[in-house]
């Protein structure tokens, strides 16, 4: 069975940084920069997508700890929501791909971030079901190659069999250097979502 992995953020829903700070300075009280700097800047979300603090309880505890900003899990969600836009072409292209293999996303997100998928997304958490994996679930973050080594032995898929569309240049790189079929999503292009179908399409095809 092929194996269809797809990106999240800017694949498929858009993402502005700059939509979801001012929205948790709001609820916390904490400044926009304070937060940039002392949890962004600092390094703890790539931490937090590496596989540190692997619940969304931890993951929020740390956050308080280091930024003072005491947050619900519904204002998390809330003030990532903020920064979230659907991409309905490409949604419609992970339903179509979910009749042609296994659907997946691979995505370099935190704990909090799978858990709160069916809210953020709930026309994507309900095409993926529960193939979900993060780079925190992974305890990798792409593009590092064992990242995609671990994706591919959690569906026990092979790289040839899988197909992956990223956003992100360097990821889709590290996709190609060991034999997986990647496609660079270039949203915002007009041509995007038709490139990225016509990508499913040879892929699908290509034993034909």
């Amino acid at each position: 069975m092929d194996l269809y992995l797809f990106d999240f953020d800017k694949t498929l829903y858009g993402y502005n940084f700059m939509n979801r700070l001012p929205a948790l300075s709001r609820m916390s009280g904490v400044s926009q920069y304070d937060l940039a700097s002392l949890w962004w800047a600092a390094g703890y979300e790539s931490r937090a997508e590496a596989g540190e603090w692997p619940d969304a309880e931890q993951y929020l505890d740390k956050f308080r700890e280091v930024t003072d900003a005491r947050l619900t899990l519904e204002q998390w969600q809330d003030a990532r929501a903020a920064a979230m836009t659907p991409i309905p072409g490409s949604i419609a292209a992970l339903r179509r791909a979910s009749g042609l293999g296994t659907v997946s996303l691979f995505s370099n997100n935190p704990s909090i971030f799978a858990r709160s998928l069916p809210r953020l997304a709930p026309d994507v958490a309900e095409i993926l079901g529960p193939n979900v994996v993060t780079s925190c679930l992974l305890r990798a973050r792409k593009p590092m190659p064992v990242a995609y080594e671990r994706v591919l032995a959690h569906y026990g898929a092979t790289a040839a069999d899988t197909f992956f569309a990223d956003d992100n240049r360097s990821n889709v790189a590290a996709a190609l250097e060991i034999g997986i079929h990647a496609h660079h999503f270039t949203w915002p292009s007009p041509t995007a979502v038709d490139e990225l179908d016509a990508a499913i399409t040879a892929f699908a095809a290509r034993n034909a």
